[in-house]
């Protein structure tokens, strides 16, 4: 049996953290390997403790949650970073990309699509529920275009292209696949190619390319 994936929780809220560890170690291929109340806790923890998969709260106390990811990431560790909130409209929700999370849900979400975002970000995919693409790319659009770094499609080719715009209208490899007739290794190659033609560090990231680039709108996400 291959090793589970590691898990440290980030949350204020003893309550939630202490649901969450619950809901988590129910599952054989995963475990949870610490907790931390506050954002500097979190960034110390995942120093120490190297997990696969963080899930981190946006408003904490000593540093907040944009802050302790961005820090995360920019370690260049293999940790990945899923964001929760209760606040589906709030202003983090960008900036939480921005600065390298791996995906964005909300706490009240079914626990299935939470343990799903758990393995989908640890596999390196990355995960945004579409309904929040959608409204990414309206917040974006209302921002007023494509922003201070516009990312440039330059090299991307006609059926990669074709890939991006499905994974910016939150589809899966596999629904992807289903869509262009493709196999779902073949989706995944060229995932891979985006995700090294792009310099994007996951899947999310690539969404935020495909809007800053123009290659989807309000109107088609």
């Amino acid at each position: 049996m291959s090793e589970p994936i590691t898990v440290l929780i980030a949350d204020d809220q003893e309550l939630l953290r202490a649901s969450f560890r619950v809901l988590i170690e129910g599952e054989p291929d995963l475990r949870v390997v610490g907790e931390a109340a506050d954002g500097i806790a979190a960034v110390r923890a995942v120093r120490s403790l190297s997990p696969d998969v963080v899930l981190m709260d946006v408003r904490m106390p000593e540093m907040d949650g944009v802050e302790a990811t961005r820090l995360i990431c920019a370690a260049g560790d293999a940790t990945k970073v899923v964001v929760l909130t209760t606040f589906d409209l709030d202003e983090y929700l960008f900036a939480t990309l921005r600065v390298g999370a791996s995906g964005f849900l909300l706490k009240d979400c079914p626990p299935a699509d939470l343990l799903r975002a758990i393995r989908v970000s640890a596999s390196g995919e990355g995960l945004l529920a579409p309904a929040l693409t959608r409204r990414l790319i309206r917040e974006f659009a209302g921002s007023g275009g494509a922003g201070p770094r516009a990312a440039s499609l330059e090299g991307v080719t006609a059926r990669e292209h074709e890939v991006l715009v499905l994974i910016a209208r939150g589809l899966s490899n596999d629904e992807i696949a289903a869509r262009l007739y493709l196999s779902p290794a073949t989706v995944k190659s060229h995932v891979r190619r985006l995700l090294a033609k792009l310099r994007a560090r996951d899947r999310a990231q690539l969404v935020i390319a495909a809007y800053e680039a123009g290659a989807v709108t309000p109107a088609s996400g």
